[in-house]
């Protein structure tokens, strides 16, 4: 399950006297941390999500007839559209600044990108200036659709202090390690991560899912990859242990238009877990980084310069826990969930009286 969705927006919504209900494929039906949960088939292949899964997204929305509806997948616009005809509060979630995400794509055919992407855009902006409100998951994502006049905030994606609890460390005793966490792509990096380990004295803790799958094949090829530790796919109380063995999180993206403006969930969550964060040298993370002096900016494009770093943190114990004290300091201070569900809330109580219950929808379970 979306941990933005449902432990953090939904569970924010109930702890503040909200009646939610979440519709997603496959979900436990019953009662979960005060959301009531809705299941529907998961459609197979991405026609079928696009077709059936939608429509029948909007038969369960409509059968619990809300106040308020909340939907997080672009490929549910044409159900907000039909929400709004209905009378309903509908917001907007978006997760990413999809018309740039789809130049991206490696699936869809290069010559048509660019098409696919501006016919996205007129749609997208089109419909969110009918609905009720925009909750982006950073600024440069609301500023966007407040310049076409929508009702746009920023309701950062940032990690709860609650599941980076602080146990005492001893950094004496942790690994000479350095950590990647999250979907596993050419254009996240992957490569030149595993390139760098060959040029460092510690080991790569990899876990996530490779996208596509075929990559991993071609990646355990790469010089370096004696030195790294896989999981997979790992739970939310895995991530914790993982994190706690290591002495850096690695978050060096490639430059592509997507990244730079967007605030990547890994960099917090290292920051949460108190240890310094490796990105890439973008402007807007090297604010973030280096304006809290809380890790190492680098070319995600160099290996040379990513090894560097892994090995001046593992080198340097006292200096990296220096870093990751401070990251967790700016997560308390500045960079948490309990901060932006405020924000959240507000906006609901905006609506007034007639939205006390309200209904997220997920069409599909997305990757973090």
């Amino acid at each position: 399950m979306d941990t933005r969705i449902f432990t953090k927006e939904c569970s924010s919504l109930a702890g503040a006297g909200y009646e939610t209900h979440l519709i997603a494929p496959d979900a436990p039906e019953g009662m979960h941390n005060g959301v009531r949960f809705h299941s529907i088939t998961r459609g197979r292949g991405r026609l079928n999500r696009m077709t059936k899964t939608v429509s029948d997204v909007y038969r369960k929305a409509i059968e619990i007839d809300a106040d308020a509806y909340h939907f997080h997948d672009p490929e549910l616009l044409p159900v907000g559209l039909l929400l709004k005809i209905k009378g309903k509060k509908v917001v907007y979630d978006v997760h990413e600044d999809v018309p740039r995400q789809i130049l991206s794509k490696y699936w869809i055919p290069a010559p048509l990108r660019k098409v696919i992407s501006r016919t996205f855009e007129v749609f997208e902006n089109f419909a969110a200036k009918r609905f009720d409100a925009i909750a982006a998951a950073t600024p440069f994502i609301s500023k966007r659709f407040a310049r076409i006049g929508c009702y746009s905030l920023y309701v950062n994606n940032y990690p709860l202090l609650a599941e980076f609890v602080m146990p005492e460390r001893d950094w004496s005793r942790k690994e000479q390690a350095a950590t990647y966490i999250g979907g596993i792509s050419v254009k996240r990096g992957i490569q030149e991560m595993v390139k760098a380990m060959e040029r460092t004295d510690a080991k790569l803790l990899l876990a996530g899912k490779f996208i596509p799958e075929s990559l991993r094949e071609e990646t355990t090829r790469i010089p370096g990859w004696e030195r790294v530790e896989e999981f997979g796919h790992v739970s939310r109380g895995e991530v914790q242990q993982i994190l706690g063995r290591s002495m850096a999180g690695l978050v060096t993206l490639h430059p592509i238009i997507n990244y730079k403006d967007a605030l990547p969930v890994k960099m917090f969550e290292y920051m949460a877990a108190g240890i310094p964060v490796i990105a890439s040298d973008f402007p807007l993370w090297r604010e973030i980084v280096e304006g809290n002096e809380c890790g190492i900016c680098v070319d995600p494009l160099d290996d040379k310069q990513i090894a560097e770093a892994i090995q001046y943190l593992v080198s340097h114990p006292e200096e990296a826990q220096r870093m990751g004290d401070n990251g967790r300091r700016a997560i308390e201070e500045k960079y948490s969930w309990e901060m932006e569900a405020k924000k959240l809330v507000a906006m609901y109580e905006s609506f007034g009286p007639g939205a006390q219950r309200t209904l997220p929808l997920q069409k599909q379970v997305s990757s973090q």
